[in-house]
């Protein structure tokens, strides 16, 4: 507020007090006799002899109007006001009772000194204790009458001017901040605000559906604004839990919503529909608020008793973001032009997420080409968050070079990549996507034994691709309760949408086997959750991969669904070689290394692999180089891992 609509504020206020200290003066003089100037509304230019410098009236009109106060009970809450702004008014309440002890507000003292007295004014349903305007601190055995009545502080505050929150709800709601929205968001916020204003009756409660949050809130903030209201946000979580709670929650934020012209929104995104409790406490308070309520949630709400109208909050479109990548980039936008068609395609990103990314890529100094590699980086670090406590993110460090599989699996692998890279020209340029979405998600499986190269063969996509690589262990994923391993599958894909990360699904044998044929609810289920991975993995924008040690048990039914099957074999003595020729990285000391006689030994790469590494150990620890003996003990000890004996003929020639 100016400084002259305070200055006003301050006179009108003193203006009113004096005329509720002269209606207790008249009492002390005349007992009995009541005027109603007392009690009555003020002129504005009677506020000391200046006209009202603002649109906006003084804020005891403003209250007295929104929550309905009578004539009698604004005189009763400028009694309880005059004790705390005026020293004096408290020797005038104790004269007017003929008691100086009692040198404070009651309501005996109102009804026998002001103007148009009711009774119904002490009715806890009337406005003064509905609203909590005053306090009564009665005694056990006291009468009503003769309590004292305190002003709330926080009325207090409101009548002189001063606006801040109520203590009782710091820590419980706070304040959303309205942000420049897309077009799309705009439309949204514009419903909100037409659906509220053109309102006849009870305001119907807004509903924002999406997986975006930041979003939810922005939309509702707009639209609270071009309905000329503020916006607080409460946490379903931090809502009282006990109806006596929950009530006083609601009724000091009616009453501040009321002096304020606020509208709520509700975040019930954790909330999960199983907690009953929860979700009666969220529908509660819903129904309970009379004034502006948003329910901001990533899925609809079951309807309730108080209309509701639902808002589907999508990601900015594709040329939105494309937009707003180039205007936070500015006069960088030249140089990475032909990169932004890639960014747009792989990150499907929040406006602030987008402006994280520029931020930290023109922070890092980079330009050209380099500032192209350093927002796609950008990008890949932006969409990390969501999924670091979901899954297990793996740093590829694996080229083409490192793998030794055979021609055919690494040609369907340079396959795999292209599809990935060409997605957007293929679906969105060529039209493909306009057919239908069912199916375009790149999905693989990987089949082979234990240490074939699965986890390689992803690390060296994601390198290929520039993409982050998550490893999903659907042992973890699978639960026995009925939906909730379709809930965690859920979140991990949910996750990854922003960032079209690599998802690695391994030990896929725990969820897939031949269940096609349903003989008890186990089955069912389980097809059920099959299902929902293999729908999820048809419409994911970036590459999922399953790996299986078994493929025999999958049912022909679900690899029909998958696109790519990639078999890695167990490596014949040929590619063993080359894997022991691949093992040593260059700075290792070897010596005496026969490459053909360790070829021999029966094992998978990842078995070559940690004999390789404890056969480093071994020669650290002597001080040598790697040389055969040294390889020998690892052989026996990773043998011994496995339960497998030894033979003559492998070690032949060992030393």
């Amino acid at each position: 507020m100016s400084s002259s609509w305070t200055d006003f504020n301050q006179q009108y206020l003193m203006t009113a007090l004096a005329e509720v200290r002269a209606a207790l003066e008249r009492h002390v003089e005349q007992p009995g006799r009541l005027e109603a100037p007392a009690s009555a509304p003020i002129d504005p230019e009677d506020a000391g002899g200046e006209s009202q410098p603002s649109s906006a009236p003084p804020a005891l009109e403003t209250l007295s109007r929104r929550l309905g106060l009578s004539a009698f009970e604004r005189a009763i809450l400028l009694l309880c006001a005059g004790v705390e702004l005026d020293a004096s008014f408290a020797g005038v309440c104790g004269a007017a009772q003929g008691n100086p002890a009692r040198a404070y507000p009651t309501f005996g003292l109102a009804l026998a000194a002001l103007a148009e007295p009711h009774w119904s004014a002490l009715a806890p349903s009337a406005p003064l204790r509905r609203w909590r305007l005053i306090e009564i601190a009665s005694q056990p055995g006291t009468p009503l009458t003769v309590a004292p009545l305190r002003i709330d502080e926080r009325v207090l505050h409101y009548l002189t001017g001063v606006h801040h929150l109520d203590e009782r709800l710091v820590g419980l709601v706070e304040p959303v901040e309205g942000e420049d929205l897309v077009p799309s968001h705009l439309a949204l916020a514009r419903q909100i605000a037409t659906t509220w204003t053109q309102a006849a009756a009870r305001l119907p409660v807004i509903q924002l559906c999406g997986s975006d949050e930041a979003a939810r809130w922005a939309i509702a903030a707009a639209g609270c604004a071009g309905a000329r209201l503020d916006l607080w946000a409460v946490a379903a979580h931090h809502l009282p839990t006990t109806p006596g709670e929950l009530e006083g929650f609601v009724r000091l934020w009616e009453r501040e919503a009321s002096l304020t012209s606020s509208a709520l929104i509700v975040e019930a995104e954790s909330v999960e529909r199983a907690d009953t409790r929860a979700v009666g406490q969220v529908a509660r308070l819903i129904e309970r608020v009379h004034g502006p309520v948003l329910l901001s949630t990533r899925d609809r709400w079951r309807p309730l008793r108080r209309d509701m109208r639902t808002l589907e909050v999508e990601k900015p479109t594709r040329d939105e973001q494309r937009r707003v990548w180039q205007t936070l980039l500015g006069e960088a936008t030249a140089p990475v032009n032909g990169h932004l068609g890639a960014l747009v395609s792989q990150f499907n990103f929040t406006v602030p997420a987008i402006r994280a990314s520029v931020q930290e890529a023109l922070g890092s100094g980079a330009e050209g080409e380099a500032l192209a590699r350093a927002l796609w980086d950008a990008g890949r670090a932006q969409a990390r968050p969501r999924l670091e406590d979901l899954a297990q993110r793996i740093v590829s460090r694996s080229t083409w070079d490192d793998l030794v599989l055979p021609e055919a699996e690494r040609a369907m692998l340079r396959d795999i990549a292209a599809h990935v890279a060409h997605r957007t020209t293929v679906y969105e340029t060529w039209g493909f996507q306009a057919l239908g979405t069912r199916g375009l998600g790149i999905s693989a499986l990987f089949a082979g034994a234990s240490g074939t190269g699965k986890t390689m063969a992803a690390e060296v996509l994601a390198d290929a691709l520039r993409l982050d690589l998550y490893r999903i262990d659907l042992s973890g994923v699978v639960s026995k309760y009925i939906g909730e391993t379709e809930k965690n599958l859920r979140r991990v894909f949910d996750a990854a949408e922003d960032g079209g990360a690599i998802l690695f699904f391994d030990e896929a044998d725990a969820l897939f086997g031949k269940r096609s044929e349903v003989k008890d609810s186990h089955d069912r289920y389980a097809n059920i959750e099959i299902n929902y991975l293999l729908q999820r993995m048809e419409s994911y924008q970036g590459l999922a991969v399953l790996a299986t040690n078994m493929k025999g048990a999958l049912d022909p039914a679900f690899l029909r669904r998958i696109r790519f099957v990639v078999n890695f074999p167990f490596p014949d003595a040929t590619q063993r070689a080359e894997l022991w020729r691949r093992m040593f990285p260059p700075p290792t000391p070897t010596e005496g290394l026969d490459v053909v006689t360790l070829a021999r030994l029966s094992i998978a790469g990842g078995n070559i692999r940690n004999i390789a590494l404890n056969a480093a150990f071994l020669a650290a620890q002597a001080a040598e180089p790697v040389r055969m003996p040294h390889i020998l003990r690892a052989v026996r000890s990773e043998y011994a891992k496995l339960e497998r004996p030894l033979s003559e003929i492998e070690t032949r020639d060992f030393v």
